[in-house]
């Protein structure tokens, strides 16, 4: 029952999404931004006024919670409630990020992807839908996310991640959990490694860890 459940939401989430993304993106043109911090750390709001700043006629927000139950609707629906006025569309989606299509209008139109920006919260949500509900080995969910991302990419101009520094508690925690916190740990690294820049939110303060760097040629 509860497969079929998540095959059911899989389903009914992706098809509202009707069309196909027009072209792919181009390394260097495109622009992939990864923020990461701690619980209210602020990393959110940078994030959303990061992603308000490319100044791109579109903007959509991938919320990766799935709301469970009615404690998880009611906070699902604060969140919207919080990026109302801020020019997102909201799009659910939990897994298999790789499906995605986006609707640009009933004929679609060259140059979608380049007045897109898409800004994904979170990776942390993400990797637990992947491990739990879509399943699989370690590499085929760490595959799916970097499949996703890439797929994110392909669709828009500018993108940015949102994932989680949960890893300095220092508690012990059961097998499955440990998975969960290496596959984040993992999925994290790839990110960094293909992003462009970077950077941890701390008390609401910026550290940059991976700066931009100038295109080729130009300094």
């Amino acid at each position: 029952m509860a497969k079929q459940r998540v095959d059911q939401l899989h389903k009914g989430h992706y098809n509202k999404l009707n069309k196909v993304c027009n072209g792919k993106g181009t390394w260097g043109r495109d622009m992939l931004q990864v923020v990461t911090g701690g619980s209210a750390s602020g990393k959110s709001a940078y994030a959303e006024k990061l992603v308000q700043g490319w100044g791109t006629p579109l903007r959509y927000y991938l919320a990766t919670m799935q709301p469970w139950g009615e404690e998880g609707a009611l906070r699902a629906a604060r969140h919207r409630n919080m990026r109302a006025g801020k020019g997102f569309v909201t799009v659910e989606a939990y897994h298999h990020l790789e499906a995605l299509s986006f609707g640009f209008g009933p004929q679609g139109g060259s140059g979608a992807a380049q007045d897109t920006a898409i800004l994904l919260e979170c990776m942390s949500n993400l990797v637990a839908n992947e491990q739990f509900q879509a399943g699989g080995s370690d590499e085929e969910v760490l595959g799916r996310i970097d499949r996703g991302i890439r797929r994110l990419q392909d669709c828009a101009a500018y993108v940015a991640v949102v994932t989680n520094e949960v890893f300095s508690d220092g508690a012990g925690y059961g097998e499955e959990t440990m998975r969960y916190l290496r596959l984040l740990g993992q999925a994290n690294r790839r990110l960094a490694a293909v992003a462009d820049r970077v950077v941890e939110v701390v008390y609401g303060l910026e550290v940059e860890w991976k700066p931009l760097r100038p295109p080729n040629g130009s300094g």
